[in-house]
C-alpha cells in the first residue's frame, strides 16, 4: 500500500452535491492505512443543504478518519505546516470560489488557511474540482494553477455537457491515483477525460 502512513489532509469545500461520491473515496482512501486529517470549510461544516445535514456529514467524516475533531477554522488549520502535519493536501470537492481564491492568493477560510501552511513545506496539494462554472467564469483560475508547481488535479471532465454546459467535475475513482503520483511529483494523464 502506497499511502500507508502517509499523512493525507483532506478538506471538503460546498460543493454539497459531490459529497456522498466524495466520502466512498475517503473510505477507500483510509483502507490504504492514510493518517487522515479532516479539514471543512465554514460552508461545509455549517450548512445543511438538499445533499444532506451538516452533521451527518461530521460525524460521517470523523467515523471514517478516526479523528475526534475537523479542522474548521483557519486558526486550525495554520499549524498544519509549521508543524508538518501533512505529506500530501487533498481538497474535494474544491469548489469553483477555492479554485479562484487559490488562483489569487487570498486565504479566508480554514480549506485555504491549510493549503497554504501546507505549502510552505513545498508539499503537493490535489485539487478534484467540481464547479458549475468551470468552462466560463473559473476557467482562467483552473489554468493558473495548472501552472503552478505543488498543484495537481484529479481527472476531470464535463458535468453534463446538455443540462449544465460549462460545469466541470473531478472524476473521483481517479482521486487515489492522482495522489500516489503528487507524493512522486508527477500529474496523472490525462487530466481531461
Amino acid at each position: 500500500m502506497k499511502l500507508e502512513g502517509k499523512k493525507v489532509g483532506f478538506a471538503f469545500t460546498g460543493s454539497f452535491c459531490t459529497f456522498k461520491a466524495v466520502i466512498e473515496e475517503l473510505k477507500k482512501l483510509k483502507k490504504e492505512n492514510a493518517d487522515i486529517l479532516p479539514i471543512m470549510s465554514y460552508n461545509s461544516y455549517k450548512l445543511d443543504t438538499k445533499f444532506g445535514k451538516a452533521k451527518e456529514y461530521i460525524d460521517t467524516v470523523k467515523e471514517i478518519t478516526g479523528k475526534e475533531e475537523i479542522i474548521h477554522t483557519i486558526q486550525g488549520a495554520e499549524p498544519i505546516g509549521p508543524k508538518k502535519l501533512t505529506d500530501v493536501m487533498v481538497i474535494a470537492p474544491c469548489s469553483g470560489n477555492t479554485i479562484a481564491k487559490l488562483a489569487n492568493g487570498i486565504t479566508d477560510t480554514p480549506v485555504l488557511m491549510a493549503a497554504k501552511s501546507h505549502l510552505r513545506n513545498n508539499n503537493p496539494v490535489v485539487l478534484a474540482i467540481s464547479t458549475n462554472d468551470g468552462l466560463s467564469g473559473s476557467a482562467e483560475n483552473i489554468g493558473k494553477l495548472l501552472n503552478r508547481n505543488n498543484y495537481f488535479f484529479v481527472p476531470f471532465k464535463q458535468d453534463n455537457p446538455i443540462t449544465k454546459p460549462r460545469s466541470l467535475v473531478a472524476d473521483f475513482k481517479y482521486l487515489i491515483p492522482t495522489i500516489e503520483k503528487a507524493l512522486d511529483r508527477e500529474q496523472i494523464e490525462p487530466i481531461l477525460l
